[in-house]
C-alpha cells in the first residue's frame, strides 16, 4: 500500500501544488486546512507524512507539532514544516519541537518531493 501523506495548509493554491504533486509521486492524500482539521484527521487515520504549515487558523503548526510528537500513537508520523518564516530562529524552533525538516516558501517543488521520499525511505 502506497505511503500517506496529509496536506495541512491553510492556502488553496499551495493545496492544489502539494496534493498533485504528493498523488504524482504515488502518495495517497488527504487535506487539512486548519488545526483542528489536522488533530481530526490523525485520530481517523495517522498518515506517515505530514506537510505542516506553521500559520494555519485554529492551531499554529508549532502546536501541532508538539502535540503530535507528545502523543505516542503519532511519534512516529514525520513532519515537515512549510512556512514562509525563513528566518534562523523559527527555523532553529520548528526543529526543535520535533519536525524532521523545514522548508521555506515560496518552495522548489522537487526539493518537496525529494525530502518526503527520502524521509518516508528511512
Amino acid at each position: 500500500m502506497a505511503a500517506s501523506v496529509l496536506v495541512a495548509d491553510d492556502d488553496p493554491n499551495i493545496v492544489l501544488s502539494l496534493e498533485f504533486l504528493m498523488k504524482r509521486a504515488g502518495y495517497r492524500v488527504r487535506v487539512a486546512r486548519d488545526g483542528d482539521e489536522v488533530l481530526a484527521a490523525l485520530d481517523q487515520e495517522p498518515p506517515d507524512l505530514i506537510l505542516l504549515d506553521l500559520m494555519m487558523p485554529r492551531r499554529s503548526g508549532y502546536d501541532l507539532c508538539q502535540t503530535i510528537r507528545a502523543h505516542p500513537a503519532w511519534a512516529g508520523i514525520r513532519v515537515i514544516m512549510l512556512t514562509a518564516k525563513g528566518q534562523g530562529v523559527e527555523r532553529a524552533k520548528g526543529l526543535a519541537l520535533g519536525a524532521d525538516a523545514y522548508i521555506t516558501k515560496p518552495f522548489s517543488t522537487r526539493e518537496v518531493v525529494e525530502r518526503v521520499k527520502a524521509l518516508l525511505a528511512g
